[in-house]
C-alpha cells in the first residue's frame, strides 16, 4: 500500500489541482494536509480577515473530500516538522506541493526537500498551480524576468496554458492520518463586518455568475466604482479556491472585449508573481529606488492615521478606505487612488500603506500587494514613476454621480451629484457635511512637496 502526502498551501481546491492528481495517480492512499504554519503568524501575516476566509476554505475543502470518501488533515506548527510527522505516521514516501513565488515559499520547498531526502522520501513541486504560467517560464533575452508589463503580456498571451481538469471522484485517506479540529470563522476576532464567504463551492458559483452577467461589460465598466462591476474573484485566486489556468480558459472561451480585458487583469497578477520570484527582496525593498526621503515624525503619523480611518477630507479616498475596513476588500480603482494619495500627496513610505492593506485585505498577497504599492509609489515597475493621480479628477471620472462616495461616507449622503467630491466648495452645507473633515493638505501643496523631495523642480 503506497501513500503520498499532498500539502495544500495557496491552492485550496479539488478542481484542476495538479499535486492532488499526481498523488492519486501514483499512490494507493493520499493524505490531504494543511498546516497552520506558525511562521506565518510570527511574520505578521495571519490577519483576521484572511484567517476567517481561510476557515471557510478549509471547511469547504474538507466537505468536498468527504463527499469523495476522504477528509482533510489539519495540523499546526512548523510546516516541515508536521509534514515529517504525518509522513512517518502513515508511511508516506512522496510529498506533493504547488510551487510558490515568494522567498517564504522557496525556503519552505528547500527545507522540505532537505528533510524528506534525509528520510528517504521525495518532494514533488508542481508548477502552474498558483499561477497559470510558471513565473520563470516567460523571460526576455537579457534578463531573468520582465520589468515592464506590456512586453510580458505579449509573451504571456502566446504561451499555451495547460488544459484544466475536474475534481477526483474518490480520495482514500489512511486511518493513521490524525487531524486537529477544523478552524471556525466564528472564533476569529477582529473580522470585517462585510467579509465575503470563502471556499471552492462559493468561488465556482461566483465565476459562473460572473461569466454570465458581468464579463461582457467588463471592458467598459471595470472602473465604475459605484457599479461594483469587477469580478470579486481576487480572494479566491489568492487562496487558490479557483484555478488561475481554468479561470483564463473559461474567460477566453466566452470571448469578446470584456473577456480580453479581464484576462489582461489576470495577467497583471502573473506579472507580479514573476517579478517577485526573480526579485524576492521587492517584498520589502524598492524595486527601483528613487532615493526617496519619505516623511516621518508627528505630522506624518497623524496624517497617516487619518488616511487609515478614512478621514483625509478627500471623499473618494475616504470612501475607499472605509470600504476596506468594512469588507476587507477594495475596488481596484480605489486601491490606486488611496495608494497614490499616501505616497504622492502625503509622501509617506509605501511600506506603511502596504502593511495596512495586508492587515485588512482578504486577498492580501505579497506579490500583488507590495508590487502594486511600489507601482503607485514610483519605486516599482511603472515606466512613469512620477505619475500622480488627482483624487478629485479621478472621482469625477469614475464616480461621476457620487454614488460610491455616498455609499461609504454617510456624512455626505445629502450632497447631490458630483458636488460630493468637493464638499469644501459647498455653500450652506447640510449639517452632516460640517462633521466631515477639511482636506488634510491641498493637492497642489502635496504635489509640490513630492516634486521637491524627488528633485523634480
Amino acid at each position: 500500500m503506497t501513500v503520498a502526502v499532498v500539502l495544500f498551501t495557496a491552492d485550496l481546491r479539488l478542481h484542476d489541482h495538479p499535486p492532488l492528481r499526481a498523488a492519486l495517480a501514483h499512490s494507493d492512499e493520499v493524505v490531504p494536509l494543511f498546516v497552520r504554519d506558525r511562521a506565518v503568524e510570527a511574520a505578521g501575516f495571519a490577519a483576521p480577515n484572511r484567517l476567517a476566509f481561510l476557515a471557510d476554505c478549509l471547511r469547504d475543502l474538507d466537505a468536498g473530500l468527504r463527499e469523495r470518501g476522504g477528509r482533510l488533515v489539519v495540523r499546526s506548527g512548523d510546516v516541515v516538522e508536521e509534514v515529517g510527522r504525518v509522513a512517518a505516521a502513515t508511511g508516506a514516501t512522496d510529498v506533493h506541493v504547488a510551487a510558490g513565488a515568494s522567498a517564504f515559499a522557496r525556503r519552505r520547498e528547500e527545507r522540505l526537500r532537505t528533510a524528506l531526502e534525509s528520510g528517504g522520501q521525495r518532494l514533488h513541486v508542481h508548477d502552474a498551480v498558483v499561477t497559470a504560467v510558471p513565473p520563470g517560464a516567460v523571460t526576455p533575452a537579457a534578463s531573468d524576468h520582465f520589468a515592464v508589463f506590456t512586453p510580458y503580456f505579449r509573451r504571456w498571451s502566446g504561451q499555451r496554458i495547460r488544459d484544466p481538469f475536474g475534481a477526483p471522484r474518490t480520495v482514500r485517506v489512511p486511518d493513521a492520518a490524525a487531524s486537529e479540529p477544523l478552524p471556525e470563522r466564528g472564533r476569529v476576532s477582529g473580522v470585517s463586518e462585510g467579509l465575503a464567504e470563502g471556499g471552492e463551492l462559493r468561488a465556482r458559483a461566483l465565476l459562473t455568475a460572473w461569466r454570465r452577467r458581468g464579463l461582457d461589460a467588463y471592458e467598459e465598466r471595470h472602473d465604475d466604482m459605484a457599479g461594483d462591476a469587477t469580478s470579486r474573484l481576487s480572494p479566491h485566486l489568492h487562496f487558490g479556491t479557483l484555478s488561475p489556468a481554468e479561470t483564463v480558459h473559461r474567460a477566453r472561451a466566452a470571448g469578446g472585449p470584456g473577456a480580453e480585458a479581464f484576462v489582461r487583469q489576470l495577467c497583471w497578477r502573473e506579472f507580479h508573481h514573476q517579478v517577485l520570484a526573480a526579485r524576492p527582496a521587492a517584498s520589502h525593498e524598492d524595486y527601483r529606488t528613487r532615493h526617496d526621503r519619505w516623511r516621518s515624525g508627528k505630522d506624518a503619523a497623524e496624517e497617516t492615521e487619518a488616511w487609515r480611518q478614512g478621514r483625509t477630507g478627500y471623499p473618494v479616498v475616504d470612501a475607499a478606505m472605509r470600504q476596506l475596513r468594512h469588507e476587507g476588500w477594495m475596488h481596484n480603482r480605489g486601491r490606486l487612488l488611496t495608494a497614490g494619495f499616501l505616497t504622492k500627496t502625503l509622501y509617506v513610505d509605501w511600506r506603511v500603506g502596504a502593511r495596512h492593506f495586508l492587515d485588512l485585505l482578504v486577498d492580501g498577497d505579497v506579490a500583488n500587494n507590495q508590487l502594486n504599492w511600489q507601482w503607485m509609489a514610483g519605486t516599482g515597475t511603472d515606466s512613469r514613476p512620477n505619475r500622480v493621480l488627482n483624487p478629485v479628477t479621478q472621482a469625477k471620472r469614475y464616480d461621476p454621480d457620487g454614488a460610491y462616495v455616498r455609499r461609504w461616507v454617510p456624512e455626505l449622503a445629502e450632497v447631490p451629484g458630483g458636488a460630493v467630491h468637493e464638499p469644501w466648495k459647498l455653500r450652506d452645507a447640510p449639517e452632516g457635511v460640517r462633521a466631515y473633515p477639511a482636506p488634510l493638505v491641498a493637492l497642489a501643496d502635496g504635489l509640490a512637496r513630492f516634486r521637491r523631495a524627488r528633485d523634480l523642480d
